[in-house]
């Protein structure tokens, strides 16, 4: 089974100024639409290091889904687990300002309420072959929880992806029982109702080692943008992963790689620093390339051994 990830698709409907960007503005561009959704995208990235994960989720009925599989297959992803519901894929508009950043967005979520059945039938059998899992931590507690106890059944560690911290700060005490959260540093701040902003990674790095202790939470990562990332574990290891210099396309899915990065160093015995390091070469291959332009590594490049 590899890396198992629990989790959404979404199609990102993306627009590019191609001039000065002006906010509330008629801005000449353009408009490209891909495949997206934090999970797919952390399924993608996994399998981008030839790990083969498999991608438990919802589509819908469409060709635009049929596609999607169908890209995740080439990938080599494992799809057995994808179901079709009539309200299965999300959605996602975004507009983009000329450093590459999101400055608007609008996004329909799908209904992932059919993971619940792949569970009841197929759960036992997709956790206990697992070599670790990934959760979208903001989707229905229903499913959360029948994860969590599979997990916890076969001791298979999580790691949770945030895409709604608003939605993620409600499922606190399952992040206490996760292997390491990742999320950006106005997530964090939101998380721990602090504001982070000015603080350098070092000082933060400090923060974060207490506030885990505090929150009880194992294991926890902060990115800090072209400052790079910082760590703490709550055995008193904490540091800071420094950024990797790229010029900038689109920074977005650059966090999914940086997570995907961290959970594969993290299943397949890295240190936290270790694997934050994967995470930050994985993100900037990602900021680096196109929509349609996937790198791919093998395994003996990040030194992961099976």
């Amino acid at each position: 089974m590899g890396i198992v990830v629990f989790g959404a698709v979404f199609v990102d409907i993306k627009g590019y100024p191609l001039a000065q960007y002006i906010p509330a503005g008629r801005n000449v561009g353009r408009v490209v639409q891909v495949y997206g959704g934090v999970s797919r995208n952390v399924a993608e990235d996994i399998a981008n290091v030839e790990l083969r994960p498999t991608f438990v989720s919802v589509v819908d009925h469409t060709g635009i889904s049929t596609d999607v599989i169908d890209q995740l297959r080439r990938h080599q992803v494992n799809t057995d687990y994808i179901v079709r519901s009539d309200d299965g894929l999300g959605t996602w508009l975004a507009i983009f300002d000329n450093m590459g950043d999101v400055v608007a967005s609008i996004s329909k979520r799908p209904d992932l309420s059919p993971i619940s059945k792949i569970l009841d039938e197929h759960g036992d059998e997709i956790i206990r072959k697992a070599d670790s899992v990934v959760v979208e931590i903001d989707m229905e507690p229903a499913i959360l929880k029948k994860i969590f106890r599979l997990a916890a059944k076969y001791r298979k560690q999580i790691y949770a992806v945030v895409s709604n911290m608003s939605i993620a700060m409600e499922r606190r005490d399952l992040l206490q029982q996760t292997g390491c959260i990742v999320c950006n540093d106005q997530e964090a701040g939101l998380y721990f109702s602090e504001d982070f902003s000015g603080k350098t990674p070092e000082e933060l790095s400090e923060i974060l080692y207490r506030k885990i202790i505090q929150a009880r939470i194992p294991r926890m990562v902060i990115t800090m943008g072209d400052q790079g990332a910082v760590y703490a574990e709550t055995d008193g290891i904490r540091g800071v992963c420094p950024p990797q210099r790229v010029d900038v396309i689109d920074t977005t899915g650059a966090g999914d790689a940086f997570f995907s990065g961290v959970t594969i160093g993290l299943t397949y015995g890295k240190s936290i620093a270790e694997a934050c390091a994967i995470g930050t070469r994985l993100a900037a291959s990602v900021i680096m390339t196109d929509e349609n332009c996937c790198p791919r590594f093998q395994p003996a490049e990040f030194d992961i051994h099976f």
